[in-house]
Formats: structure tokens, C-alpha cells, sequence
């Protein structure tokens, strides 16, 4: 079933209202409360005793602002809405509470143009990975300030990778990381990009306009056929981090073949072998080839 935007109705909420109801320390610790408990409904008494209000006639006035956009209520009590969840989410992962300031730390692996070492930074909720002796960047990507807590450099590190994977390759299958709506792809080849590469893919968010860059092997981390090749060499791919894999972040691994329509070669080299996968317009896979020593 297609959903088309309609004109605004009695049931929406415009977005300076919505933040005007959230924008109070009581309704954060109600919504938290709801979030913090094991068992959702909620019963009224239990949640008035887990938020620090002695009025309950007050408090009840701050639940009732919310219930509705963020908070649903039943015959059994109170439970989180989608949008309720979503700010909890976004205080906790400190998107508006927190500006952290690491110093830079080296991670595993080389850099896949010189062989140096490579130094992660973070800054402006932005996680980068470069080359120290050449500078070639090896990827540039938002990262919540929340991911960074109680955590070492190298768990940081992991994290980061495990995130690029799913976000990139979730976007590439359309679906946009932040919002679930539509994700449009685009393929350039135009002008300066941070992530040192000269082909690559722009996703865009039809509904919200989240944007995110991806080299085009990037979107084939999570590819059967391509795990399975390094399955066959003993290497599980899922434990690779993406800055390791030459054609994640180097061009020279990535051809275009046909423009009209798009065609996309990735070689992807391993050991005495090399497979190359074949994508579309919108990054899909629609061929493999492999190549074995001696074949």
C-alpha cells in the first residue's frame, strides 16, 4: 500500500509544537521512566512514583501534554509511542546533550595507498579514518556522540565499523537509516568528495533529506556472495573492518562500464583469487564473476 503525503490534518502535530512539548525536564523523566521500565503498559501510580514530582496533579498535566504524539495510553496503563522512543534515543545517544572531544587514536590495519599507519579523529560528530604519512582518507561518517561512552579506542573503532556497514548497506536497499522513508541513489563521478574517490554514491531521504556518500563497494559488505567468497579462504568478512578492504575505499577497484544504463564493476581481490561483482543504477548486484588460480 502506497502512502502519498496528504495536507495537514486535525491528527498532525506541526514540528515547533511537537519540541515545545517535549521541551521540559518533568516530560524527559516521564518519557524516561516509560523507557526504563521492564514491563510497558505502566500503571499511573507506578509511573508518578518513578518520576521526582511530588504534585500529581502537576504531574498528570505533564502526562497528558504528552499523550497523544509521544506517549499512548490504554485500559492498562502508559506506553512509549514510536516518537517517544525517539527522543529518549536521541538524548541517550547524545545528540543534543553531549560534545564530546577525544583525542585522535591509531586503528588496526594500513592505509591501502601506502601502507602507513592510520589515525581515527572525531569531531563535529564526525568519525574519520586517514592515512598519517600519505593523508589519504579511508572514510568520513557520522557517528552519535553516545557512541563513544564507556567504551575503549578500539571498541570505538568496532563500533564505527559495524555502523558504516549496516547504514551504507541499508541504504542501498532504499530504506533511509534514520526515518525508514525512501532512500534515492545517485552515482557521480563530479568533483571533490571527503572520501578520496572519484566514483561513488550519493543517498538521498525523499522524506526527511538525510544524505549520506558511499564508495560503491562499501554497499557490498553484507552481500551473501561476497562473504561467501571470503568463506572460502577462511576469513569471515563480518569481522573485517571496512578501512582494511582496498575495495571499500580505493577507486582503482571500482570501473564503470555503461552509463545509460548505469553498470558498476567492483573487483574484489583476495589471496591467488578476484571476484567481481556487477551492479546497477541503484547499486544492486545483478552479476558475479570469479576467477580462480590456475583458471
Amino acid at each position: 500500500m502506497r502512502v502519498e503525503e496528504s495536507p495537514e490534518t486535525d491528527a498532525d502535530i506541526d514540528p515547533a509544537t511537537a519540541f515545545s512539548v517535549i521541551a521540559s525536564e518533568t516530560r524527559l523523566d516521564i518519557l524516561e521512566a516509560l523507557w526504563r521500565a521492564d514491563d510497558r503498559p505502566v500503571r499511573f501510580s507506578e509511573l508518578f512514583d518513578a518520576v521526582e514530582l511530588a504534585d500529581s496533579g502537576q504531574f498528570n498535566y505533564h502526562l497528558q501534554e504528552l499523550t497523544g504524539q509521544f506517549v499512548s495510553q490504554g485500559p492498562d496503563g502508559y506506553d512509549l509511542r514510536y516518537a517517544g522512543s525517539q527522543v529518549i534515543r536521541a538524548v541517550r545517544a547524545g545528540t543534543f546533550t553531549r560534545t564530546p572531544d577525544i583525542d585522535p587514536f591509531p586503528v588496526t590495519g594500513a592505509c591501502t595507498r601506502c601502507g602507513g599507519g592510520l589515525l581515527a579523529e572525531y569531531a563535529d560528530e564526525q568519525f574519520a579514518i586517514d592515512c598519517e604519512d600519505c593523508g589519504k582518507a579511508h572514510g568520513e561518517y557520522p557517528f552519535p556522540p553516545g557512541g563513544l561512552v564507556d567504551r575503549t579506542p578500539a571498541e570505538v573503532a568496532t563500533a564505527f565499523a559495524e555502523r558504516v556497514r549496516h547504514l551504507h548497506c541499508l541504504a542501498a536497499d532504499g530504506v533511509c537509516p534514520d526515518c525508514a522513508g525512501r532512500m534515492g541513489t545517485e552515482i557521480s563521478r563530479d568533483g571533490d568528495c571527503c572520501l578520496d574517490v572519484s566514483v561513488r554514491a550519493e543517498f538521498v531521504c525523499k522524506q526527511c533529506r538525510h544524505e549520506l556518500c558511499s564508495p560503491v563497494g562499501l554497499t557490498l559488505l553484507d552481500n551473501s556472495r561476497v562473504a561467501a567468497f571470503y568463506d572460502d579462504h577462511g576469513v569471515d568478512l563480518s569481522s573485517r573492518p571496512y578501512w582494511t578492504l582496498p575495495w571499500c575505499v580505493d577507486d582503482q577497484y571500482t570501473s564503470v562500464e555503461a552509463t545509460d544504463p548505469w553498470r558498476l564493476a567492483v573487483q574484489i581481490p583476495l589471496a591467488e583469487a578476484e571476484l567481481t561483482a556487477y551492479l546497477d543504477g541503484d547499486l544492486q548486484p545483478v552479476e558475479f564473476e570469479r576467477q580462480d588460480c590456475g583458471h
